[in-house]
């Protein structure tokens, strides 16, 4: 099938498809008239990917996840250290954004939020100190 058939298959822009296989994350063949030429397995590869990233893994961890994925011999373990590896970078990701909305809220209650130009939420914003 050509790109646009694949695309609508997994839903991704063909934009990203030829990302993909720009940085070998694909390597679909070609028909006759040299376009590509996607096969079942490569939607599959394609859904693959799309879930993958869709969980937060970045494209590196796609790779690692998807040459994992090939490799019958592998251990559940080496899948599970990645899936714990990236809830942890959640979690810090979760626990800054609490802080930032923890700063936000605090500035905005602070502000009076009137015709007055006083307004902490500038004052921290361009480092100044409210007099």
């Amino acid at each position: 099938m050509n790109i646009g058939e694949a695309a609508l298959r997994v839903q991704l822009p063909t934009k990203t498809i030829r990302y993909y296989e720009e940085i070998d994350l694909l390597r679909p063949g070609r028909a006759a008239n040299g376009y590509r030429d996607y096969s079942e397995q490569d939607i599959h590869r394609l859904q693959f990917l799309q879930r993958s990233r869709s969980l937060g893994f970045s494209i590196e961890e796609c790779r690692l996840l998807l040459s994992l994925y090939q490799d019958r011999n592998r251990e559940s373990a080496d899948v599970k250290d990645i899936a714990l590896a990236k809830i942890a970078e959640i979690d810090r990701k979760i626990g800054e954004l609490r802080g930032l909305r923890s700063t936000l809220s605090k500035l905005a209650d602070h502000c009076h939020g009137d015709n007055r130009p006083d307004c902490p939420i500038m004052d921290e914003l361009s480092g100044e100190e409210h007099a």
